[in-house]
């Protein structure tokens, strides 16, 4: 039989110290996780508000014509073609601004703002140290 040397154990205080160290580094990374997982959403919120921005400035678009052929009807009562085509154009701009509305909206609510990674893994991390503490 052999000589076996057993591996000096490490004191109290340096498994602390390593404990310690590696929980601000799991909280760090946990914390870029989270930015980086934010700002993605943040990125498609951004996109789904350009749409209703665009909406927004087509029914404006939409509601200026109406006017301008509400007020050509009634400078040219008789003259039906100037009136109605300004009417169609309007209507046409309200209807497409309304499906970009929905359109935004319905994606809009579709996004989930949680950060469902970082919170998964927040969760995973407890129950290690909850496992490793015993």
């Amino acid at each position: 039989m052999g000589l076996e040397t057993a591996k000096p154990e490490r004191p109290l205080s340096q498994l602390f110290t390593d404990l310690n160290r590696e929980t601000r580094q799991l909280l760090s990374q946990e914390v870029a996780l989270a930015r980086a997982e934010v700002s993605e959403k943040v990125a498609h919120y951004a996109r789904y508000g350009g749409r209703l921005a665009v909406a927004g400035a087509l029914a404006y678009a939409g509601l200026l014509a109406l006017v301008a052929a509400a007020a050509l009807g009634t400078a040219v009562l008789f003259n039906l073609a100037l009136w109605a085509s300004a009417a169609i154009v309007g209507t046409l701009l309200l209807i497409v601004a309304l499906v970009l509305f929905q359109s935004g909206l319905s994606a809009m609510r579709r996004e989930d703002p949680i950060p469902r990674q970082t919170m998964e893994s927040v969760k995973e991390n407890v129950e290690w140290v909850k496992q490793h503490a015993r």
